[in-house]
């Protein structure tokens, strides 16, 4: 067969843009990195990440059964679990560039349960949401638990920093709302282009499905902090209902 009547080949990042577009037709959702773009021997390094974030969740969970119980821990992720999967399968959600833009509210999570139970919230109600309506998604699994929980935990460090030992969740101001809601959406956008990169490097066509994508994920940090404060609001006009153990300690009492 002479050189010109060679079959030609798609180089292989061209053959997962083109697989990834052809599942994108189909109307499926995904949850943050799309099937392909960190593919191979590359996918080890989410199962070290997404073990060192697991340990960082377990030290948490080990705090908050100190602080409240078991009880307390269990029936708090239960309602995170059932939560991220109604905020993943129901709300609206919108592909752009290298994933889609979802609501996924971690900052209320965290202000109304407490960090443990939203980080278990949030791997459960993904693994969840993979297992019954998105199982093509699963194989990115502890790619998606790395870029959920990491900011989670750093927006954690913030919260320690930002609000006075004697505030109480309900009483946060929009700036201290925003700002948590500003550092974990942050957070996901740089994991999402981290791993993007890592995935499928610096090609223009990458770069800018990466910019697409943070810049229109920056846009919910306008609608959150929103979301926290009337979710706070409420929750401080029943402070009876919300200060049964179902809900993070530091909601109603000073730290």
């Amino acid at each position: 067969m002479g050189p010109m009547n060679r079959p030609r080949t798609m180089p292989r990042h061209a053959v997962h843009t083109s697989q990834r577009r052809r599942v994108r037709r189909q109307g499926e959702k995904f949850m943050h990195i799309e099937p392909g773009i960190v593919h191979g021997a590359k996918m080890a390094l989410s199962f070290v990440t997404a073990a060192g974030a697991a340990t960082v969740g377990a030290k948490l969970a080990w705090d908050a059964v100190k602080e409240s119980g078991v009880a307390s821990l269990a029936a708090r992720t239960v309602a995170t679990t059932a939560l991220v999967f109604c905020f993943f399968q129901v709300l609206p959600h919108y592909p752009v560039g290298v994933s889609e833009v979802h609501f996924i509210l971690g900052s209320t999570l965290f202000l109304l349960f407490g960090a443990a139970p939203a980080a278990f919230g949030l791997a459960l109600g993904l693994l969840a949401q993979g297992v019954f309506f998105a199982p093509f998604d699963l194989p990115q699994y502890f790619i998606n638990i790395t870029t959920l929980l990491v900011p989670l935990y750093a927006m954690r460090e913030l919260a320690k920093r930002i609000i006075a030992p004697g505030t109480a969740y309900v009483d946060l101001k929009y700036s201290q709302a925003l700002a948590l809601s500003t550092a974990y959406q942050g957070g996901v956008v740089a994991w999402v282009a981290f791993w993007a990169f890592y995935g499928q490097g610096f090609g223009a066509a990458n770069v800018s499905s990466v910019l697409a994508f943070g810049g229109a994920y920056m846009l919910v940090v306008l609608v959150e902090p929103l979301a926290d404060l009337a979710v706070l609001a409420v929750a401080k006009s029943l402070r009876g209902l919300t200060g049964n153990g179902l809900f993070e300690p530091r909601l109603h009492n000073a730290g």
